[in-house]
């Protein structure tokens, strides 16, 4: 009988094991995740979850009964400490080896780390017990640093006002999310925060973690009771790496999610993927990778035709703003902005325009427009700017096949 080993406890390894048995695999499955839970979705632990209004068992993928029902041997609180793809064995922390045919890696990543003196000082968020100990800190703080004005540090921002905190978002670019959206979408984030409340300081450098807080590189102290850094995440390439596989900003696949292993599969936050549709390799830290990969990595590894061509799509809530994005914009892309709708109002659209096509777009608080920003991207034709942003035109009349 055949044997197929998920690494990981996230998302990815279940819907993984779940795409696997729906696809009429029927031999040996074993998942193994280091963290002792079954696997959960991660977006709740910055939104719903750390705010208190998603209970515990929503986040999780499958419960236990699933696991029985499908024959899914899951390992929690177990790691994967050593790959070995000439005898297609991987060892396990207690010392047990577990043969494969196929393996699939869904390491996912792992919090940037600050090095600045004071860093042990400091929480991070990625994993549900990371969630459970902000929510008890936020509770109880007066004053919270929060350390980058990215999603995870505007989001904690966001449930940490909520529980009543003063929160001060420290930041080195020019707007919050900068890299990610530019500086005119990035401002109204800025904005937002500031109605809300929070201090937040702009092109400014941390040097150090105090007894008390933060001190910035200009000498400045920052009172706080509690400081998180959000300054990034990087793939958990360790095992990966030490089992030869390549290694590109994550494991480098193919299309089909094959690693440079013909045995050996990756998916999710570490893998770096070949994106038809782009032309090049392309690894996104969000939610539906770790949904929509899954069913493509187990065709391929049952040795049928499959490709991820997905458009890249991430998604935030913070308090009265709902936002979705699609598509992709490579750092360093020459482009424009396009806007639809009120900016100042927080009720818009948004399109990156490189040589008159839509290569990305963004919904804020508007909700019936995904299936057309979706085409848009997916068209790749030139559209008319002036169409483009004005409500007026429909969208579906901008998109030529």
């Amino acid at each position: 009988m055949a044997a197929f080993v998920i690494v990981g406890g996230g998302l990815a390894a279940a819907k993984a094991a779940e795409a696997l048995r729906e696809e009429g695999f029927d031999g040996e499955i074993v998942l193994v995740g280091r963290e002792p839970h079954l696997p959960y979705e991660r977006p709740p632990l910055s939104k719903g979850y750390l705010q208190g209004s998603d209970e515990r068992d929503k986040i999780f993928v499958h419960d236990a009964d699933w696991y029985r029902e499908h024959d899914v041997d899951v390992r929690t609180g177990v790691s994967v400490t050593a790959v070995d793809p000439a005898a297609h064995e991987v060892t396990l922390s207690g010392g047990e080896r577990l043969r494969y045919d196929k393996l699939l890696l869904a390491t996912g990543a792992q919090p940037r780390r600050l090095t600045v003196p004071g860093h042990e000082r400091v929480l991070y968020l990625r994993t549900v017990d990371d969630s459970d100990r902000l929510r008890g800190t936020f509770s109880t703080a007066r004053k919270v640093a929060i350390i980058g004005a990215g999603w995870i540090g505007l989001e904690t921002a966001a449930a940490a006002r909520a529980a009543g905190a003063e929160v001060t978002v420290i930041e080195q670019g020019q707007q919050p999310l900068l890299s990610a959206l530019g500086p005119e979408i990035g401002a109204v984030f800025a904005d937002l925060h500031r109605e809300h409340g929070v201090d937040l300081r702009l092109g400014a450098r941390l040097a150090e973690i105090t007894e008390t807080g933060v001190r910035l590189a200009d000498g400045t102290a920052i009172d706080a009771d509690a400081v998180l850094a959000g300054i990034g995440a990087v793939p958990d390439t360790e095992l990966a790496a030490a089992a030869g596989l390549t290694i590109d900003n994550g494991v480098k696949v193919g299309a089909d999610l094959r690693t440079s292993d013909p045995d050996i599969y990756a998916a999710g936050d570490v893998a770096n993927a070949h994106h038809p549709r782009l032309g090049h390799h392309v690894r996104v830290e969000h939610w539906a990778n770790a949904l929509n990969q899954p069913p493509v990595a187990a065709r391929a590894m049952l040795g049928r035709p499959a490709a991820y061509d997905e458009p890249p799509y991430f998604y935030t809530d913070q308090y009265d703003l709902g936002m979705e994005y699609l598509g992709h914009v490579p750092p360093g892309t020459p482009h424009d902005v396009v806007i639809r709708g009120d900016l100042s109002g927080r009720e818009f659209l948004a399109f990156w325009l490189r040589d008159d096509r839509v290569i990305a777009a963004m919904n804020v608080n508007i909700w019936d427009q995904g299936d057309h920003l979706k085409a848009l991207v997916l068209a790749q034709t030139p559209v008319d700017r002036a169409a483009l942003a004005d409500p007026k035109v429909p969208l579906e009349k901008l998109v030529r096949s």
